[in-house]
């Protein structure tokens, strides 16, 4: 039998590893899990015969290589950083590797000897980077084969809750990583074009750049920018487009709520609090307030953001019970955004009942025969449950997809790559349909960019 060695079980590995053990007889697979929690492992694979959980700790260089030299292919679900150890023992070994992680530098280093050894190293495979590059570039390639010129691309996304879920006045709930929500668009200004302008927007204001967009039985939706679009010029191959710009899909409210927390300073993660692990949450904020020997914080945090009493940004944070003199920290050591995603968490932690959603936005400008139109594409994924969640879905399934189709050589082009070219994104696209995955598009006069906040 074929053996597929998955590392890392966390949450976005469900979904994964129900598929590749769902097709495990017709395929002849072993699915076997490593992590280092093997209660994990073991949850997923379900004590079904064809899979295999065990414990490996990825730092131990002997465990790690063992499973990758007995190994078909390998899939590596662990954070980016780890990555690279497990590439460099898959070129030792011969092996092909699927990741969902973007590409480093350094796992593009080794693409000479993953091309010398006919290797296939795929990744970015997951929801984004992953899907977005597919539905994106299978569109951008049909109007391209119609001899027509890319003028607009816009791509967005967003994990959201369920509407059946939603029922908090952020209308958000933590789907994924928690501290990538509390950090998000830190470490430089966001960046993107416009009708051939370049345009940047600090992080002090990006909270406050926002564009509406509307998903036709789901509502109104609100998208900031992301930190580099400018990136994808090369990588789609649009480096002469005069509008390219990529968001992050939020319900309409969450951006300026949001602002109040960079204003104050408490997403800062680049300092260490004092007395963090006994002080409570009301302390917490006014840390950040001047002193007042009379005025609550309430009211100082009030004036000093210059939120009114009957702003709905101020029920929004009353919710959170950010004021609460009896709720402690308790973390050592602390940086403020560290403290937030703790109080955060209190309040927007996924429930046992709830689900959560993806929602995929593109938009397509072009000219053809002297006319502009306009294509917009739209996908809309709801979780099953806390095990099987629209997250694990969209992640999960493509790096599965792609993996079974490496082993059976039909994606054939060695390298380290991203799924952009036919070969790849074409049936896994198909495929993904099957499972709910699945992209309306629209096409409409050409709306050009007005989003005049912008």
């Amino acid at each position: 039998m074929r053996t597929i060695l998955i590392i890392g079980a966390g949450r976005s590995a469900s979904s994964l590893i129900k598929y590749l053990l769902d097709k495990s007889n017709e395929e002849n697979l072993k699915i076997h899990v490593g992590d280092i929690n093997l209660e994990n492992a073991k949850k997923l694979i379900n004590n079904h015969p064809n899979g295999e959980a065990f414990i490996l700790d990825i730092f131990d260089e002997s465990a790690r290589q063992k499973a990758i030299k007995n190994a078909s292919i390998v899939i590596s679900m662990l954070p980016a950083r780890f990555h690279l150890n497990v590439a460099k023992d898959c070129v030792a070994f011969s092996k092909s590797l699927v990741t969902a992680s973007y590409i480093s530098d350094e796992l593009m280093a080794l693409d000479e000897e993953v091309k010398a050894k006919g290797l296939v190293f795929m990744n970015e495979i997951g929801l984004d980077p992953g899907i977005d590059h597919m539905s994106a570039m299978q569109v951008i390639d049909r109007i391209r084969d119609r001899g027509a010129e890319l003028i607009l691309f816009e791509s967005f996304t967003g994990g959201l809750v369920a509407p059946e879920s939603d029922d908090n006045l952020w209308h958000y709930k933590f789907t994924w990583n928690p501290r990538n929500v509390v950090v998000a668009g830190q470490g430089g200004a966001a960046k993107f074009i416009q009708e051939g302008q370049y345009k940047y927007i600090p992080y002090h204001r990006l909270f406050r750049r926002t564009e509406f967009l509307e998903v036709e039985g789901y509502g109104k939706f609100e998208a900031l920018a992301n930190r580099d679009s400018l990136k994808y010029r090369s990588i789609y191959g649009l480096d002469n487009i005069p509008t390219l710009y990529r968001g992050t899909i939020r319900r309409v409210g969450y951006s300026r709520a949001w602002n109040i927390f960079v204003q104050l300073g408490v997403t800062d993660d680049s300092y260490i609090m004092e007395n963090t692990e006994t002080m409570s949450y009301r302390s917490f904020i006014n840390s950040f307030l001047p002193y007042s020997p009379t005025d609550s914080v309430e009211l100082k945090l009030r004036h000093y953001l210059r939120i009114e009493q009957d702003d709905i940004i101020w029920d929004k944070l009353l919710e959170l019970d950010i004021f609460n003199p009896n709720k402690i920290v308790g973390l050592k050591d602390a940086t403020p955004a560290q403290v937030l995603q703790k109080i955060l968490m209190d309040k927007w932690t996924l429930q046992e009942t709830d689900k959560d959603m993806i929602v995929m936005y593109h938009k397509f400008g072009y000219k053809i025969d002297g006319e502009k139109r306009q294509i917009d594409s739209k996908m809309v994924v709801i979780g099953d449950d806390q095990t099987y969640t629209a997250m694990a879905k969209t992640v999960g399934l493509p790096v599965a997809m792609a993996t079974l189709h490496i082993l059976n050589k039909k994606i054939k082009t060695p390298g380290v790559q991203l799924p952009i070219s036919k070969e790849v994104y074409t049936p896994i696209l198909k495929e993904l349909e099957d499972y709910g995955v699945v992209f309306k598009e629209e096409t409409l006069p050409y709306l050009g960019y007005n989003h005049l906040n912008l």
